[in-house]
């Protein structure tokens, strides 16, 4: 036991200057959350740094299964609020959220990974599987690629064609407002000058929020 203890202890000393979690984020998890949730955010830097340069297709992979350890709870009940965008700190850290939170962890891992924002999107989708209004994030090799989707209830990776259980209504990624459709982008619509969930998110991750 104190063996497992003194690795985890060094771990956590690691230098994390160049890492998604930076050292100073790490300890104020630690000061917050504890050491199970600054062991984890060890791990995720660990997991993203050794992903840094490899397919594109094991990246997406490996963040997908990496947030989707994180358990699913609502945020009525995690925040008492009906609608919160959490950062992937408050996310990782609590070890719970909803389907946008998996969303923006998994965006913003693949976007320290390198990945052009101009191919993943916030796609807000309806589940005929649990009758209820769903987001998954989906990533389009081209502007007319079919994308593949990247979902918390469904773990493997398919192209959105064999997702018949999500019918796609918006593609959204900060940038660029899309009616959805199976292939390609879809119909771009005139983005509105403020997305106020978006736009919160954006003043969280500035600010690091824990």
């Amino acid at each position: 036991m104190l063996r497992i203890f003194f690795i985890l202890s060094t771990l956590i000393c690691v230098s994390f200057a160049d890492s998604f979690a930076k050292n100073p984020l790490i300890k104020r998890v630690d000061k917050t959350y504890g050491k199970f949730a600054t062991n984890r955010f060890v791990y995720m830097n660990t997991k993203l740094n050794e992903l840094k340069g490899k397919p594109i297709q094991e990246q997406l992979d490996g963040v997908n299964n990496f947030f989707n350890g994180v358990r699913y709870a609502p945020d009525t009940k995690t925040y008492k609020k009906r609608d919160y965008w959490a950062t992937p700190w408050e996310f990782l850290g609590r070890d719970a959220g909803d389907c946008e939170d998996y969303v923006i962890a998994k965006y913003y891992a693949l976007r320290y990974l390198g990945v052009d924002s101009k191919k993943l999107y916030f796609t807000y989708v309806k589940s005929t599987r649990f009758k209820a209004s769903h987001m998954v994030l989906t990533y389009f090799e081209t502007p007319k690629s079919i994308p593949l989707v990247l979902d918390n209830t469904n773990f493997k990776i398919f192209p959105a064609t064999e997702r018949k259980d999500l019918i796609p209504i918006y593609n959204f990624n900060g940038e660029s407002l899309y009616k959805a459709r199976q292939k390609g982008r879809g119909t771009k619509l005139k983005s509105p000058k403020s997305h106020k969930k978006w736009d919160q998110l954006m003043i969280n991750m500035k600010r690091n929020k824990i």
